[in-house]
């Protein structure tokens, strides 16, 4: 998360298609619309609505090795996933995780970025476990597919409704994550227990009528005006993709967080270490005020703090002053600490792997033919 002001992304989005590699750069890669980046399609199973596809993102490896030895490689492979109208463009986030020694991966899932189609409903699901067959894609695509056998560590990020994605992926497969670190998590929703009450069973029954159809939207844009280079925030956030006024909800999708929400309730018993950032205040996106600059628009951080604790038996929660709802877009001084928490429980959580010890030397002469005669005890 280096501070390099806004980062670039192309106004043009990309239609990948899957097999479009690059030369030497293996099956599927080619030069993504992030400078020094680059993509891979990955096919999915298609749905009623058509061809489905997940793109996996990473740094573009240099065709001369010595030119990242300053580099060190410990290990460990992280697989980012973004939140709701969302996508990757977080590059910072990528140079911090590769100055650690990471390899770096992000995914924009089914239906959003670079994996959006014109045919699609952005962001549309009736189940958060169908993002498991994205998830799986990409994890085999990087080496840790369910059967394959790898020493490399693998670490999950994920931001907002990818936090949840992710929690749960986890729960559902034990022994495959070493760590989790979750950016701000819908682990519970905006107006909680009581909201819910209010709101659950009315959706519930519109999504079994018409699943498709569109919520009204609530979202004002506060939120794009605190991150985007063309209002108030230094980003360059690509609009065919991240809408200023986001996307309009359907009540599946809902119906679907709302099931997430209850799981994460109950408790997830996540046996890995998990780090929570969130922000230590929330203002709700009513009227705009330059407060929202140093906030969270977006979530209710009390109720995401209270479920966090419910996630597993080794979760630190970081609250961070001044943090926006995304706390890696947060304003240079607070994305400082954003970097010094990550790196601090990341070394004491995830430590470089040590190198194999040195087998013993075999004894020679008299001390094999002494060794041999010793009696063994059982």
């Amino acid at each position: 998360m280096q501070d390099g002001g806004a980062q670039r992304v192309t106004g043009t989005p990309v239609t990948p298609t899957a097999g479009d590699a690059a030369p030497g750069r293996g099956p599927g890669w080619a030069p993504d619309v992030l400078p020094g980046f680059e993509r891979w399609t990955l096919p999915l199973a298609p749905d009623f609505e058509g061809e489905v596809v997940a793109t996996l993102v990473r740094p573009r490896p240099p065709q001369d090795p010595t030119v990242r030895a300053d580099r060190p490689d410990i290990g460990v492979d992280l697989l980012y996933v973004h939140g709701w109208t969302d996508y990757f463009f977080q590059t910072h986030l990528a140079d911090f995780w590769e100055g650690l020694g990471v390899r770096f991966h992000a995914l924009d899932l089914r239906k959003y970025g670079r994996s959006l189609r014109e045919h699609h409903t952005p962001g549309f699901v009736t189940r958060l476990e169908t993002y498991d067959e994205d998830l799986e894609a990409a994890l085999s695509a990087i080496g840790h597919g369910e059967h394959d056998r790898t020493d490399r560590r693998l670490v999950l990020m994920g931001h907002s409704t990818g936090g949840l994605v992710l929690s749960l992926w986890t729960a559902h497969h034990p022994g495959r994550a070493a760590a989790l670190v979750l950016n701000s998590p819908w682990l519970e929703f905006q107006t909680r227990k009581v909201g819910r009450r209010v709101l659950e069973p009315g959706i519930r029954a519109h999504a079994a009528l018409a699943p498709r159809s569109h919520l009204v939207n609530v979202d004002q844009g506060f939120y794009v005006r605190s991150i985007s280079s063309r209002y108030e925030g230094v980003w360059d956030v690509d609009p065919a993709w991240r809408p200023d006024d986001g996307w309009r909800a359907t009540p599946a999708w809902l119906t679907a967080i709302f099931d997430g929400h209850e799981e994460v309730a109950v408790g997830l018993d996540l046996e890995i270490p998990v780090l929570v950032m969130l922000s230590t205040r929330t203002i709700p996106p009513v009227r705009w005020s330059e407060e929202m600059l140093r906030a969270d628009t977006v979530l209710d951080v009390e109720g995401i703090a209270e479920r966090a604790a419910r996630l597993g038996r080794l979760v630190t929660i970081a609250r961070i002053e001044g943090a926006l709802h995304d706390v890696t877009l947060s304003a240079p001084d607070v994305r400082a600490v954003v970097r010094r928490e990550t790196e601090r429980w990341f070394r004491a959580y995830v430590p470089p792997q040590q190198a194999a010890p040195e087998p013993t030397p075999e004894p020679r002469g008299w001390r094999r033919w002494f060794r041999a005669l010793s009696p063994r005890s059982d």
